[in-house]
C-alpha cells in the first residue's frame, strides 16, 4: 500500500484485521510478530484466540503469562493488556474480537466471563483455530455466521454466566473509568480523576494502579485509540478521527494507534472497509 509507512521493525512482521457486515460487533485479526512489543491496550469486546507457532508473552490483570504453541487465549472485555514475544522466532495467531452484545444476541445467553486468560492445552486450541480460520476464508455471509456459531458453541464449556438477577457489586474506581470513557476528547487532570473518590492526588495514583495495573493515562489513551478503531471502522478520516478522540493531530493518532495495534490508522481503514 503505497503511502502507508512500515511500521514493524522486523519486515517479517504483519498484522490483517477484517470486518464483516453482516457480523456487526465481530472484527477478525490475523498476526505475526517477532520484535514488536504491544503497549497496554483494551478491547470493549472479548477477545478469543489461539498461538499457531512461538510463544507469547501478556500481562493481563495484573499477572504474567507465557502462551506456547496451540494455547487458547480468552480475554474478558474492558481489560488491558500487553503483547510481546517470549521466544526468537516471535508468535503467529489469530484472534476474534466479540462485543458482549453480539455475544448475548447470538446464544441468548448475557453474562459470559472467561475465568482463566490462558488453556495450553492443544485438543481445546486446535479445533477452535481451525474455526478461526476457516470463518477467515469463508466466502458467504451464511458460512461467516455459522462457523461464528459453532465457534461460540466451542467457547461455551470454558465460559461462566452470571445467575439472572444478580449483578456484580463495582468498585468505586470504576466511577473513574467511567469518566474517563466519557471524556476521551477532553484535557483531564490528576486531581480532578482523585477527586472523584475524594483521594489526595498521591494516594489516588498509588491506588489505581494496584487496582488496574495501569496509569490512568494508559487507561485514557487505550480508550482513545478503541475510539479511533470504532470511528475509523464507519470511515471518518484519521484527522477527523483524531481531533475526536483528544489527539493532538494525525501524526499523533498515527504513532499512538501503532504502538497498540501494531498498524498505521490508514492500514487498519483500509483493511476493515476493503472487506
Amino acid at each position: 500500500m503505497e503511502g502507508v509507512p512500515a511500521i514493524f521493525p522486523c519486515e517479517k512482521d504483519r498484522a490483517q484485521f477484517r470486518q464483516y457486515a453482516e457480523l456487526p460487533g465481530v472484527e477478525l485479526y490475523q498476526a505475526h510478530i517477532s520484535r514488536y512489543a504491544f503497549e497496554p491496550h483494551t478491547h470493549e469486546a472479548f477477545g478469543i484466540g489461539t498461538i499457531e507457532s512461538g510463544a507469547q508473552r501478556f500481562r493481563y490483570r495484573g499477572a504474567q503469562y507465557t502462551a506456547p504453541t496451540h494455547s487458547l487465549i480468552m480475554m474478558n472485555p474492558d481489560e488491558l493488556h500487553t503483547g510481546e514475544s517470549a521466544c526468537e522466532e516471535g508468535w503467529r495467531y489469530q484472534m476474534i474480537y466479540i462485543h458482549p452484545d453480539k455475544m448475548a444476541s447470538l446464544t441468548g445467553d448475557r453474562g459470559w466471563w472467561f475465568n482463566e486468560a490462558l488453556r495450553t492445552d492443544a485438543r481445546l486450541a486446535q479445533p477452535l483455530s481451525q474455526r478461526l480460520s476457516a470463518l477467515w476464508l469463508a466466502e458467504s455471509a451464511l458460512a461467516r455466521q455459522s462457523l461464528l456459531i459453532d465457534l461460540l458453541a466451542q467457547l461455551r464449556p470454558m465460559a461462566r454466566m452470571a445467575e439472572k438477577g444478580k449483578e456484580q457489586a463495582g468498585h468505586r474506581f470504576d466511577l473513574v473509568r467511567d469518566y474517563l470513557r466519557d471524556n476521551l476528547a477532553e484535557p483531564v487532570r490528576l486531581e480532578e480523576l482523585a477527586a472523584l473518590v475524594s483521594l489526595s492526588p498521591w494516594h489516588f495514583l498509588r491506588a489505581f494502579r494496584a487496582h488496574f495495573h495501569v496509569t490512568p493515562h494508559q487507561m485514557l489513551m487505550a480508550y482513545r485509540l478503541y475510539e479511533a478503531k470504532l470511528l475509523l471502522a464507519r470511515g471518518m478520516t484519521a484527522a477527523s478521527v483524531a481531533a475526536s478522540v483528544g489527539l493532538s493531530d494525525q501524526a499523533h493518532l498515527t504513532r499512538a494507534f501503532a504502538q497498540r495495534y501494531g498498524i498505521t490508522p490508514v492500514r487498519y481503514q483500509k483493511q476493515v472497509r476493503g472487506a
